[in-house]
């Protein structure tokens, strides 16, 4: 080998973006061993009081507030920072910039280097996803202004979806009129979906193509999935991530008559429907508190309606797991995770309480122990494995980003 080849940097760097409508979190990883090498957020884009935290590894957190008034500022500040600590968006070894984009629709099934055509389609799927891909578009091409030599890849949250069959896809409604609006089944939270099934085979110390997994991913939003063999067969968000379970704010599953019984007798708009039943609804709706951990706090202060709230979030989610047993029709393990998953001990006791006759059991002593690792906290006598497996999106959009450019690097 040459003594320049010998110098030259690897680009073995990863930034991942993801990029709301008034926020920018990010996160830069070293793919060699998926260290973290900085980690940050910037908030309330297109105000006075913006404000950008950034932590680098290994370092005290840096904060500032200020005004940044859109995503390119925001972008700008965010390499600055990363300059700041030899990390900046010009250098050699950053291989790529991975960005998540809430929803891909049935043409994107994996991880795709951004051009002219992937920019189009993004747009075109606005109207089934208008508060999060005009966001990302923005992201995406804010980065390319930056970098326009780097790959920018797009990660979709509806990708590991795409698996589902049709009888899982499809709802029973006019055949032409679904196929005209796009109006399918697409599913969200794919990456921590296609994650944590995989780290849920392997704490199994089994392949993912062995294992059949309920994958549960509790959060202010929330999604089952189950997961067979590796491929999603079934998951509980739709066209939009308002169907499915009870979350912080949003109902889940409901019947759709309900629409047209607020029109017409309650005299509310389409719009005022959409924000009652996307944020007003869910845990916050039932008891005014969608923080797990103060719902829980009410619960054992002997609060009615706090219990009530928490007693539907678990009916639905008993429901979704039995459900998608029958889909699956072996289960080797459900995997809790995200926030709620993985830090509510009573929401996983209470979760599986009743289904011994399946096979499901906790162990109140393991379930009970907090830890950022995988773990299982069912008995070892259970037959289906009870697991917690912290998400992590980032370092999935990261893999797989790398997975797609890294080789050519």
């Amino acid at each position: 080998m040459s003594d320049e080849l010998r110098s030259a940097p690897f680009a073995s760097r990863v930034l991942v973006i993801n990029s709301g409508s008034s926020s920018v979190k990010y996160q830069l990883l070293d793919m060699r061993d998926s260290s973290r090498l900085a980690v940050g957020l910037v908030e309330r884009i297109g105000e006075e009081s913006s404000r950008l935290k950034h932590t680098p590894a290994g370092a005290d957190t840096r904060e500032w507030t200020g005004a940044i008034p859109d995503h390119e500022a925001a972008l700008k500040a965010v390499s600055a920072e990363l300059a700041k600590d030899g990390l900046g968006l010009d250098s050699p070894e950053l291989a790529a910039i991975g960005h998540r984009v809430v929803h891909g629709g049935k043409h994107f099934t994996e991880p795709t280097v951004v051009d002219v055509d992937v920019l189009a389609e993004i747009e075109r799927l606005i109207p089934v996803a208008p508060l999060h891909n005009p966001a990302n578009l923005t992201g995406i091409r804010t980065a390319q202004a930056l970098r326009p030599d780097l790959p920018q890849v797009a990660v979709f949250d509806t990708a590991f979806h795409t698996t589902m069959p049709e009888p899982a896809a499809r709802y029973a409604i006019d055949v032409r009129t679904a196929d005209e609006h796009r109006i399918r089944r697409y599913g969200f939270h794919g990456t921590s979906h296609a994650y944590v099934s995989r780290e849920t085979a392997r704490l199994l110390g089994k392949a993912p193509e062995e294992v059949n997994v309920i994958v549960l991913h509790l959060g202010n939003g929330a999604s089952a999935s189950a997961v067979e063999g590796g491929r999603c067969v079934d998951t509980s968000m739709g066209l939009t991530p308002l169907e499915g379970l009870v979350m912080g704010t949003r109902s889940g599953d409901m019947d759709p008559a309900v629409i047209f019984h607020l029109m017409r007798v309650g005299g509310m708009s389409a719009d005022e429907i959409d924000t009652l039943l996307n944020k007003k609804s869910g845990l916050i709706g039932l008891c005014g508190d969608n923080d797990m951990r103060e719902i829980r706090r009410r619960v054992d202060a002997g609060d009615e309606q706090a219990q009530l709230a928490f007693d539907i979030y678990i009916h639905r989610l008993k429901k979704y797991i039995g459900a998608y047993y029958a889909v699956l029709g072996r289960v080797d393990a459900v995997a809790f995770t995200a926030g709620v998953g993985e830090n509510a001990a009573p929401v996983r006791e209470a979760a599986v309480a009743g289904l011994e006759g399946l096979g499901l059991a906790v162990d109140g002593e393991l379930n009970a122990v907090r830890s950022d690792e995988p773990r299982l906290v069912s008995p070892a006598s259970a037959r289906v494995a009870v697991a917690v497996v912290p998400t992590d999106e980032e370092l999935e959009i990261a893999t797989q980003t790398y997975a797609l450019v890294g080789k050519n690097s």
